[in-house]
């Protein structure tokens, strides 16, 4: 996900810079005078939101880049993990990890001219966590004392505040967990933890169609399913302040449409390049092509609800796993621009381990065929696998149900979606047939993002309704460890347990390909596959 995305007291041992950069190839602009309009207009292909644009309820990618050019939270984190500190001045936790101290920088309003102020973050976080303003992230409070209250499994809220929240003064607020997280500094970097401006709560759905921030870019309009734009800020008081004068979110439904903008210059940059264009991209770019490591992972998870996978034994999933030549896949869907997954956890965060999927992430088609026997099979002998049609997924889908259906018996075939928010809807209505395509984004540099956010008992991004006592377990005993790295070892072992239990088949950790127009210089991307807008130039005309 997109999340998406840290403290003083750490840097993240490991991590590495990911950021690249396509040199050359647009210093002077297509009309070669080489000078930049500061109030120049940046266009950027994506596509329409699943949500209205609130910070608690945006987990996709159209929606969260749009959300984080409206708003800064309290810290972020540089390209060696390390924590920076964006609308907090500090956060600081007490040495059982428990009571976290959060300092605001003075002076800091939303384009409103409203102030922010610690009960603009309090006041955000309560409302979002009440499960009847509706908010997809809302499980992420779930470790502050009060949660349970505001947020109970079954039924209205019993209380409308988190008593683990604590206004001291305008500028300071304490959060108050249920146990002890060394960690919990990286999970502030998650657009839930942004804050809103008391209008937001008073109007909320009018809010999510023209939403109010304290971020480097101003909302100006949304027409919808055809663009997004936001204008440049003058009043941000954060350190990165727009090179440029606003970006332009257009709204593609393919990504080969978008790819031919690119290639035209009617589009400044996009997310990934199309499959079919992986092996042309870098000619048609020259310098301008992007080629460059990000942490994010692609899989293929299973809906436990549906009929084809409900109470079904691991071997099958084992099985399927082992029927994947994900080597052949990326040499020839993905031109090598991908590279097989050996586990659950994309590269690049703290506790990353190379081989927790074992034998199970190896090709192995004798083995796979006699898995999906031992294990009883699969319903009706088919499964289908669900993607969004708006991206370039359909020929690696193929590829994969080509594998399975050759090498298990097991009719596969590709279930696509119009678009991501309608893929997204499916998965929230519990609607999926069988298995759906999951790329997840690190929100924080830190593997537990890739495990308990995505595969623990409930949470928010557990849309296949995965559950395993036993990976609960040690996730909880992972979280209150006393260290960083004590806890991001105890992740690891929490992965290998998913080796057991399979829910979800690793294929490959992805790689950004993009490239960018003659109307733009500055153009970069970052370790959580997003691109760096603020920084971005534009030529005069």
């Amino acid at each position: 996900m997109r999340g998406a995305k840290s403290a003083k007291w750490v840097a993240i041992a490991g991590v590495v810079a990911l950021t690249a950069t396509a040199c050359g190839g647009s210093d002077k602009g297509s009309n070669g005078s080489g000078k930049v309009d500061p109030k120049g207009i940046v266009s950027y292909a994506n596509g329409e939101p699943q949500n209205p644009l609130q910070p608690a309820n945006t987990m996709e990618a159209y929606g969260s880049v749009v959300i984080d050019s409206l708003f800064t939270g309290l810290v972020h984190y540089d390209e060696q993990g390390n924590i920076t500190y964006e609308n907090a001045e500090s956060v600081t936790p007490d040495k059982a990890n428990k009571v976290w101290t959060v300092k605001l920088k003075p002076g800091w309003k939303f384009h409103n001219g409203e102030a922010v102020t610690a009960k603009s973050y309090v006041d955000a976080w309560n409302w979002a966590a009440n499960p009847a303003n509706g908010q997809q992230n809302s499980a992420w409070y779930r470790d502050i004392v009060g949660y349970d209250d505001v947020h109970p499994e079954k039924g209205k809220a019993k209380k409308d505040a988190m008593s683990g929240l604590k206004v001291v003064d305008d500028n300071t607020f304490t959060i108050t967990l249920k146990s002890g997280i060394p960690y919990y500094a990286y999970k502030l970097v998650y657009t839930p933890f942004y804050p809103m401006p008391s209008a937001a709560l008073k109007d909320p759905k009018k809010y999510g169609e023209a939403p109010v921030g304290n971020g480097p870019y101003k909302f100006k309009s949304w027409d919808h399913k055809k663009s997004i734009q936001v204008t440049t800020w003058p009043g941000y008081k954060g350190s990165k302040k727009p090179k440029n004068g606003g970006i332009n979110f257009k709204a593609y439904t393919t990504p080969q449409a978008a790819y031919n903008d690119l290639r035209s210059n009617n589009v400044d940059t996009m997310p990934q390049i199309p499959d079919s264009e992986l092996a042309n991209f870098k000619q048609d770019f020259g310098d301008r092509a992007i080629e460059s490591d990000y942490s994010a992972i692609n899989t293929v998870n299973p809906a436990f609800y549906s009929k084809a996978f409900k109470d079904i034994d691991v071997k099958v999933i084992q099985g399927l796993s082992m029927a994947i030549d994900r080597d052949t896949i990326v040499k020839t869907t993905f031109s090598g621009t991908r590279e097989p997954a050996t586990g659950w956890v994309a590269k690049g965060v703290k506790g990353y381990q190379a081989d927790a999927c074992g034998e199970y992430c190896k090709f192995d088609p004798k083995k796979a065929k006699q898995f999906v026997k031992d294990g009883g099979g699969v319903p009706g002998n088919k499964i289908s696998i669900q993607y969004n049609a708006d991206q370039p997924h359909k020929g690696w889908v193929t590829a994969v149900c080509n594998d399975i259906q050759k090498n298990t018996g097991v009719k596969c075939v590709g279930d696509p979606k119009t678009d991501f928010q309608a893929d997204t809807e499916v998965r929230d209505k519990r609607q999926v047939k069988a298995m759906y395509r999951s790329g997840w984004v690190l929100d924080y540099p830190f593997n537990g993002n890739f495990l308990s956010d995505l595969y623990g008992t409930g949470v928010d991004g557990n849309k296949g309704e995965f559950s395993d006592k036993k990976f609960d377990e040690l996730t909880k005993k992972a979280d209150a460890a006393k260290s960083i790295d004590e806890s991001a070892e105890l992740y690891q072992e929490a992965e290998k347990e998913l080796a057991k239990t399979f829910p979800g088949i690793p294929l490959w950790y992805n790689k950004i390909t993009s490239g960018y127009s003659t109307n733009v210089k500055n153009m970069k991307f970052d370790q959580a596959g997003d691109p760096i807008l603020t920084d971005v130039q534009v030529f005069e005309k």
